[in-house]
C-alpha cells in the first residue's frame, strides 16, 4: 500500500521540525508516506539514494552541508526528485538560490499544515514552482526598492564594503543588515526598511555575529568605524 503512497523524505537539522513535520503528516494525510529523516545535507543526499523519495522538505540552513548546496548536489543525481524548501527566512537571495539550484518551491515554516500539504500534493504530477504569496510580495517590493537606491547610496556602500574586507564573507543581504546595525537601527526598524520580518533580522544578525566573530551591535559600530581610519 505505501508504494501508491507519495514518498517524502524530510531534511532539517532540528528534530523538534521533523517530528512536528511527521506528526501533522501522518495524522492529516492517507497518500503520503516519510521513507526517512536527514539531520544535514549530507544525509540528505544519502537518504534520498537510499529511499528515492518523490519530493523532498529541505531546510536551508543545515550543517555539514547547507540545504541549496543538498538540493544542487541531489538534482545532480536525481533530476526527477522534487524538493520544496521550508525556512525561516525570508529572503529574496535564498529564495532565488534554491529556485536556481533546482528547488520546486520555498515555503516558510510557519506555513499551515493544510497549505503545505496542498502544496506537496500539487507538486505530484507537475513542475509548478511553489512560493509562499508573502515572499513573492516581498520580492516584488525589494525589487522595486533596489531599483530606486540613487547613485550616492551605491558609492557610500561600496566605500563601506571596501575598506571592510571582512565583509567579503557577507551575503549581499547580510551586508544591507549589517550597515543599518552600524547605523544604530533596532530590529524593528531594520525590517521596515528591508520589508523582512523581525524573525529573519535576528536569524541575519546571528549569522552576522558568526561570520564577523563579534558578541553584540557595539562590536559592529566598533568594526564600521575602520572605514574612518
Amino acid at each position: 500500500m505505501d508504494k501508491q503512497k507519495l514518498k517524502v523524505l524530510l531534511a532539517d537539522d532540528q528534530e523538534m521540525i521533523t517530528k512536528s513535520l511527521s506528526t501533522y503528516l501522518k495524522n492529516y494525510t492517507d497518500d503520503i508516506h516519510i521513507v526517512g529523516v536527514a539531520a544535514n545535507g549530507i544525509e540528505a543526499v544519502e537518504l534520498m539514494q537510499e529511499h528515492n523519495p518523490d519530493i523532498i522538505l529541505m531546510d536551508v540552513l543545515m550543517p555539514k552541508l547547507n540545504g541549496i548546496e543538498a538540493v544542487a548536489a541531489i538534482k545532480a543525481k536525481n533530476t526527477n526528485v522534487k524538493i520544496i524548501m521550508l525556512s525561516t527566512y525570508d529572503d529574496d537571495e535564498y529564495v532565488r538560490s534554491s529556485i536556481l539550484a533546482g528547488a520546486s518551491g520555498y515555503l516558510m515554516k510557519d506555513t499551515s499544515p493544510t497549505e503545505l500539504i496542498s502544496a506537496i500534493r500539487a507538486l505530484k504530477n507537475n513542475n509548478i514552482i511553489q512560493i509562499s504569496p508573502d515572499l513573492v510580495r516581498n520580492m516584488v517590493q525589494n525589487k522595486f526598492k533596489h531599483e530606486e537606491k540613487n547613485e550616492k547610496s551605491n558609492i557610500e556602500e561600496n566605500a563601506l564594503y571596501k575598506n571592510l574586507p571582512e565583509l567579503k564573507h557577507l551575503s549581499n543581504r547580510e551586508k544591507e543588515v549589517f550597515t543599518l546595525l552600524a547605523m544604530g537601527y533596532d530590529n524593528e526598524k531594520i525590517a521596515e526598511k528591508l520589508f523582512i520580518s523581525i524573525q529573519s533580522v535576528k536569524n541575519h544578525i546571528s549569522i552576522i555575529y558568526s561570520k564577523l566573530c563579534v558578541k553584540n551591535r557595539f562590536e559592529i559600530i566598533r568594526l564600521a568605524n575602520k572605514i574612518d581610519n
